[in-house]
């Protein structure tokens, strides 16, 4: 049997996972050791992969159910399958979870490199339970009262590079096709770890009962926590290369730093759980279609 072990990237976030050959079938006790690094280290890494779509599909069981994204479909060819094509110098490159924008965004993303760029590309993580320890209590106190607006119609640096108005304007299209609204506690309680861990990032709209200019402002202290150096990790990709992280408990950032080469990964995502506040209030669905996909019943 081959050895499986972890070594860290960073001391608060991030480890890279040896033993590890995910083109084939992975037994238990790989799955176990996968499932447990995760929750401990909230980002995973494995090298030298190189996976197919099948591959890929296969491996992200490991950690659940995969989901279609609630707007974009899957790229050609493939059943889950999100497509990173960040061409002319596009990446989402501001600080944001997955999905948020929903109500049981997802568990898990499993993300894989195929076309890296010669420089730059690379991705970063926080980690969002950490953050919320940093807090100091009377901002805890405050950050475990509040409840957040999370939207898909959203304001973000996404396409700051790319001078393709038509694609910019029909990606933006597809992307709002369907308009969500979803209310979340600011502080969610994990549900395998029992962390409390802050769910903020760019689909943020608004924080009940707060005027906006006073949520912004909360919103930015919050996320000096969450996004300060020694809470994150950057990882430099190569081809054959997958990450796997706790979208429940992180935040990511791609940037925006490779000129107009071309940079392709893919991406699928894990069903989620309806996230519980500390009072045992869970989050909410106020506007676009309950259609089950993302939805915990």
């Amino acid at each position: 049997m081959t050895q499986l072990t972890t070594e860290k990237v960073t001391s608060r976030i991030g480890a890279t996972v040896h033993g590890i050959n995910a083109r084939k079938p992975l037994p238990e006790e790989h799955k176990t050791f996968l499932h447990e690094a995760l929750l401990r280290h909230k980002v995973i890494f494995l090298r030298d992969q190189f996976l197919d779509d099948a591959q890929h599909e296969t491996l992200s069981r490991v950690f659940g159910d995969p989901i279609l994204h609630p707007t974009i479909p899957a790229a050609e060819g493939t059943p889950y399958t999100f497509e990173l094509n960040s061409r002319n110098g596009r990446s989402t490159d501001s600080w944001h979870t997955d999905v948020t924008f929903v109500p049981a965004y997802p568990k898990a993303s499993i993300l894989r490199a195929t076309t890296i760029p010669p420089y730059g590309g690379s991705t970063l993580w926080a980690n969002t339970a950490t953050a919320y320890d940093d807090l100091p209590a009377p901002l805890q106190q405050l950050a475990d009262t509040l409840w957040a607006v999370h939207s898909n119609d959203y304001d973000t640096n996404f396409y700051k590079y790319d001078t393709r108005h038509e694609e910019i304007a029909d990606f933006r299209a597809r992307f709002i096709s369907r308009l969500y609204e979803t209310e979340h506690p600011v502080v969610r309680v994990h549900p395998e770890t029992g962390e409390r861990t802050l769910i903020l990032g760019h689909f943020f709209k608004e924080i009940r009962g707060i005027p906006t200019q006073h949520a912004n402002r909360l919103l930015e202290i919050f996320q000096s926590y969450i996004t300060q150096i020694d809470n994150t990790v950057r990882w430099n990709w190569k081809p054959g290369d997958v990450a796997i992280w706790d979208n429940r408990a992180t935040q990511h950032y791609a940037t925006a730093d490779f000129d107009t080469h071309p940079r392709l990964l893919r991406r699928i995502t894990v069903r989620g759980d309806l996230p519980v506040s500390i009072t045992g209030e869970q989050s909410r669905l106020l506007k676009g279609p309950d259609d089950g996909q993302n939805l915990d019943h």
